[in-house]
């Protein structure tokens, strides 16, 4: 078939009532969009390019292994820029991504997150610890707080204190500003615009707390690099970084770095274990199930557990949009300058053909058959998979291991929860409310 250069249909609704539809009711607006147009269709949104929304494997499998000259995942991703500022090797492209990525894996080997465990049992014992029990309560702000603490400990390399606890208040304050369609749509750099929104409205407290935290991260990265000493968290790797030319990270690198693991590992995790609480709960053969498998210490049903809460209520639907720089083709249509291409995990995941019974929460898929490359992506794919997937993974296998192991998880009488937008993140609407009361552990590996 001859390749097409127009851009696939989509809806035909102006760009504002398209963001209502893709903010209010991230998933089902998705579903009707694909069910109208197929596998591939284009989405107008206020101040972005025009997002071609891929549900193909083979396609996925195309944008994934194109070259990277050609397709641009960081200027697809310029709306994480007033959080995670322009060195973030999230919104580097080419060969400026491929040497900060040299960079920073180092600090999600094996072995280096082996050593992070034991960090992560403590944090996560003590929050679970602190839950209250016996009446409805909303998970998601819990795993939030447990989350974003493991990353100020075992990333920032901060010890509980008064710096601490400054620092994740204005963190939470600022990521707060996700909760606003603005957010996906921020004011560009410099602009005059810019400037009037730094000085009122949610935009002008967001800046606030960002320059509140920039000045601690700064105060900590000069006294880290003045200390010396040998630590394992993140931050030291980053200071121990050299570039080709054997200099070392900016101040301001390591700065965006660090907000870069924040916002990659904090609200992505948190709002998986959320999710996966919110299903679980809903489920009880496969809650007993994974209840059983905690207890006698196999692995197995809890990763693939993992797995399907990310098949099933993947936090970013939307896998690395990618600005097209030069044109291609990808299926039968060829693309210009100027479109993203995004590939489109939910779709993908609730593809039938794909996975059968798709709106089931069946852990045994991953079971009875290993995630498929492109099939199965929730941290993306290509040489811009997630950095931290196995810290995330890790992460996520200490919490419900730490809860299931302590206490017994029950639905509440709300229904189910649809999804609802956080920034470029979907969580639970109602923030994954259960009822959690005691247990006690039998079955235990002695």
């Amino acid at each position: 078939m001859r390749s097409r250069t127009t851009l696939p249909p989509g809806p035909s609704l102006p760009a504002a009532l398209q963001l209502l539809g893709f903010w209010t009711r991230p998933f089902s607006f998705l579903e009707r969009c694909r069910e109208r147009f197929g596998k591939k269709f284009t989405l107008q949104l206020p101040g972005a390019p025009p997002f071609v929304m891929l549900a193909d494997p083979d396609e996925v499998k195309q944008v994934f292994t194109s070259p990277p000259d050609v397709l641009h995942p960081g200027e697809g991703a310029q709306v994480l820029e007033p959080v995670v500022g322009r060195n973030s090797v999230l919104l580097l492209d080419e060969d400026a991504h491929m040497a900060q990525r040299k960079l920073m894996l180092p600090a999600f080997h094996g072995e280096r997150m082996e050593r992070l465990t034991e960090l992560m049992e403590e944090v996560t014992a003590e929050e679970v610890a602190a839950l209250p029990q016996g009446v409805p309560i909303a998970l998601h702000p819990h795993t939030q707080d447990l989350t974003l603490k493991i990353i100020l400990r075992a990333v920032f390399g901060l010890d509980p204190g008064a710096r601490f606890d400054a620092l994740r208040e204005r963190l939470q304050a600022m990521l707060e500003f996700g909760d606003r369609p603005i957010s996906l749509v921020p004011p560009k750099p410099d602009s005059t615009l810019t400037k009037l929104l730094e000085r009122v409205g949610p935009f002008a407290k967001f800046v606030r707390m960002q320059e509140e935290v920039d000045e601690i991260l700064f105060a900590l990265i000069a006294e880290r690099r003045g200390a010396g000493g040998e630590r394992d968290d993140v931050l030291a790797m980053l200071l121990e970084a050299r570039h080709e030319d054997g200099s070392p990270m900016s101040d301001q690198e390591v700065r965006d770095e660090l907000l870069t693991l924040l916002v990659a590992g904090h609200e992505t995790t948190a709002t998986t274990l959320a999710w996966a609480f919110e299903r679980l709960v809903r489920e009880p053969a496969v809650l007993a199930r994974l209840v059983e498998a905690v207890d006698a210490g196999e692995d197995d049903y809890v990763t693939a557990t993992i797995q399907e809460t990310l098949r099933d209520r993947p936090v970013l639907p939307n896998a690395a949009p990618r600005l097209v720089v030069q044109q291609v083709t990808v299926g039968d249509w060829t693309y210009e300058p100027g479109a993203a291409l995004v590939p489109n995990a939910y779709l993908i995941h609730h593809d039938p053909a794909i996975y059968p019974d798709p709106h089931a929460f069946r852990p045994e898929r991953f079971l009875e058959k290993s995630p498929g490359t492109y099939t199965w992506i929730p941290f993306g794919g290509g040489r811009r998979r997630c950095l931290g997937a196995s810290f995330a993974m890790l992460e996520m296998q200490v919490v419900i291991d730490a809860l299931l192991s302590s206490c017994e998880l029950r639905a509440t009488d709300e229904g189910v929860e649809v999804g609802q937008r956080r920034n470029i993140t979907v969580r639970p609407a109602r923030g994954g409310r259960v009822v959690i009361g005691g247990r006690e552990r039998v079955g235990a590996p002695a």
